[in-house]
């Protein structure tokens, strides 16, 4: 798609966000059911995901549009976790995603198949888990990889426990446990080379990139809005020449997170042979200067916004939580030096020539 239709889905999504209540909310309100019924109903939960895969089709980079603007206005709905894992999942098996809200799973399962049943264990990591209809994840058969859907309408079975838990933002952060849960006539495919656990890791650093950049951007916003509106001895706090140093400080970081997120967006998005390290690059450095970001805006807003319905708090917290996701910057820096490592031409890497 175009700029100009980005830009359109850019404003669709803001008109659904226009006057919701958005932030950290409570335990006992961590899903956003209004917005991702609207978001539903306009197909742009599963943008970039293929309409032969139950995805709404477009590109990478127009699911990102929503990806962000969900980070940035501290959305409670698994935009990034039901489009860019388990709809890229589901698409990479030739597999077709149900109705309803349907999320992946960190982990790789155990599995058996006898007389046409799949019979699955294991401990798996599901984002959003108990909001779940259904979860893809990988499943481990003997010496076949499988990619399958899980209906979570079995989780009441004694074969199936769901342990509720939330990152420091209050996203939930569930575990499923399996004792040989039965799958008869199970939807499942033979997962295609290169989709194992270091690809949906790589996947999923890719998301909190755009998320983290998102949720900056947030940050930057809101102090610019407190250091105008805010004043003391008689004038603006953003005229004060120690302020500005800060303002400007914030948002160098910020820039470069949201230009490490684009990188890395581009260069999945074109299937780069770089790829790889175009995200390690992205995630180390987005989950690095998150903290940066974090403090600058506590500071600039006179230390305040850590208090549960600040907006300020909902970003800073996500920005704290999403940095430890899938990999903190010291993995994929160990990460990124053991891709540089396997070139055979670094240079490259570097100036982007031969």
């Amino acid at each position: 798609m175009t700029d100009d239709v980005r830009e359109e889905i850019r404003s669709a999504v803001s008109a659904i966000l226009r006057g919701r209540t958005t932030g950290r909310g409570k335990p006992s309100d961590d899903f956003d059911h209004p917005v991702w019924k609207d978001l539903s109903a306009g197909g742009f939960h599963l943008l970039g995901v293929p309409e032969g895969a139950g995805g709404s089709g477009g590109r990478l980079s127009d699911l990102a549009v929503v990806v962000d603007l969900m980070a940035f206005h501290a959305v409670r709905v698994p935009v990034a976790e039901a489009a860019v894992l388990a709809g890229w999942m589901a698409a990479r098996a030739g597999l077709s995603l149900p109705e309803g809200v349907v999320v992946a799973s960190l982990d790789e399962a155990r599995g058996r198949q006898r007389n046409g049943a799949l019979r699955l264990s294991g401990t798996l990591r599901v984002p959003w888990g108990r909001h779940a209809d259904h979860v893809v994840t990988t499943v481990r058969c003997g010496d076949e990889t499988l990619v399958a859907l899980l209906p979570m309408a079995t989780r009441g079975s004694t074969a199936v426990c769901l342990t509720t838990a939330e990152n420091l933002a209050g996203e939930p952060r569930d575990t499923l446990v399996l004792e040989d849960m039965e799958l008869v006539d199970p939807v499942a495919a033979a997962a295609p080379p290169g989709l194992d656990s270091s690809a949906i890791l790589q996947r999923g650093a890719l998301a909190r990139c755009v998320q983290l950049a998102g949720a900056a951007r947030a940050v930057l916003m809101s102090a610019l809005q407190y250091a105008t509106e805010r004043e003391q001895f008689g004038r603006p706090l953003a005229r004060f020449q120690a302020v500005q140093q800060h303002l400007a400080a914030l948002a160098a970081e910020v820039t470069a997170l949201q230009v490490s997120a684009d990188a890395a967006l581009l260069a999945t998005e074109a299937e780069d042979t770089d790829a790889g390290v175009a995200v390690a690059a992205a995630k180390a450095t987005t989950s690095a200067g998150a903290h940066v970001v974090a403090a600058l805006g506590h500071q600039l807003h006179g230390a305040i916004g850590y208090s549960q319905e600040h907006h300020l708090g909902a970003a800073t917290t996500r920005l704290w939580a999403w940095r430890e996701e899938f990999g903190s910057e010291s993995h994929w820096h160990d990460r990124l030096a053991a891709l540089v490592r396997q070139e055979d031409s670094w240079w490259h890497l570097v100036t982007g020539g031969e």
